[in-house]
């Protein structure tokens, strides 16, 4: 039976994140059964979802997105098939229907769900974005955002504008891998856990934790520019893709409204920081966010009203800067 996250709920009506099931590797080495090549892979995403914007950022900051094409869903979940009521990500059926998402147009998937069939015909996961796609093969390579971003780091170094931005430079691995940890458990992860929860106890643990890990931050971020250190890592670009829907998003519907990202002033500037790069606005379309989220969880918010503001401008100076003087 199709699924999607609001089914993942345990007994004590927490949410409990599956894995992902597509995991095979792009490699520089030519031999490879995937091997790095431009204009061979695409990248289907929805602006929406942060786990297939921080591919998106990646493509940008690393200059592959004229070597690595990309197609994004509309935002609002659809029905993937008219023999059962699964809703999941929808391509719209004109590039004019929703500005930012095109139809595909490689297979002519009507869904996401449509390319997991399409790769697998006994696949029985979630229909999730991102879906990084091999044209040549016509499969999925990867649904794994945390393996994509990898490669996109390493494997096309040979074919990216930005070769030598190392967003996992070895001797801060370790570190970077750290931070992942707890960054995704308590705050990527964790404002799902809170706002998916369906009982107040598993809600009351998540939320508890969320902020323990946001005070975390913040108190890194009063010594040090980034994360790591003064170098943009990895880490950084999981934990900014959270940040920006903090409090369009996550306060108010997911309930995670003890302390806006507004009030932690590290964290904001951080934020803006990032947001700047060059490339990086593009991947965030708060358009897209507030329309999915709003109006796919018919579960959470019945009327998918969407809330008129905070409509926060990250394009206003940030004081980043004195830690790299």
């Amino acid at each position: 039976m199709a699924r999607s996250a609001l089914d993942e709920m345990s007994a004590t009506g927490a949410f409990v994140r599956t894995a992902s099931t597509f995991r095979n590797s792009i490699s520089r080495d030519p031999n490879s059964p995937f091997p790095a090549e431009a204009g061979r892979y695409h990248l289907y995403v929805s602006y929406a979802c942060p786990w297939a914007s921080r591919c998106l950022a990646y493509l940008k900051i690393k200059g592959l997105d004229k070597a690595i094409s990309f197609t994004s869903v509309k935002p609002i979940w659809g029905r993937t098939k008219d023999t059962d009521e699964h809703m999941g990500w929808v391509f719209p059926d004109s590039d004019m229907e929703e500005p930012g998402a095109a139809p595909d147009p490689l297979n002519g998937a009507k869904s996401i769900r449509e390319l997991y069939e399409l790769a697998s015909t006994n696949y029985s996961g979630k229909y999730t974005v991102p879906v990084l796609w091999d044209k040549k093969l016509k499969t999925i390579v990867n649904n794994e955002s945390a393996e994509i971003i990898r490669m996109l780091n390493t494997e096309f170094n040979d074919i990216a504008e930005n070769a030598a931005v190392d967003l996992s430079p070895p001797h801060l691995q370790p570190q970077i891998n750290e931070a992942n940890d707890w960054i995704y458990d308590g705050i990527n992860n964790g404002v799902y856990k809170c706002g998916f929860a369906k009982k107040q106890e598993p809600y009351n643990e998540a939320v508890m934790k969320l902020y323990e890990a946001l005070d975390k931050c913040e108190e890194i971020l009063s010594k040090q520019r980034y994360l790591c250190g003064e170098t943009l890592t990895e880490a950084d670009i999981r934990l900014f893709v959270t940040l920006i829907r903090f409090d369009e998003v996550y306060a108010v519907y997911f309930k995670c409204n003890k302390k806006l990202l507004r009030e932690y002033p590290n964290m904001f500037n951080y934020t803006k920081d990032i947001f700047q790069i060059p490339g990086v606005s593009s991947t965030v379309n708060m358009d897209h966010i507030k329309k999915h989220y709003y109006r796919s969880h018919p579960s959470i918010n019945p009327f998918g009203i969407i809330p008129h503001g905070p409509n926060i401008d990250y394009t206003t100076p940030h004081d980043r800067d004195r830690f790299s003087k």
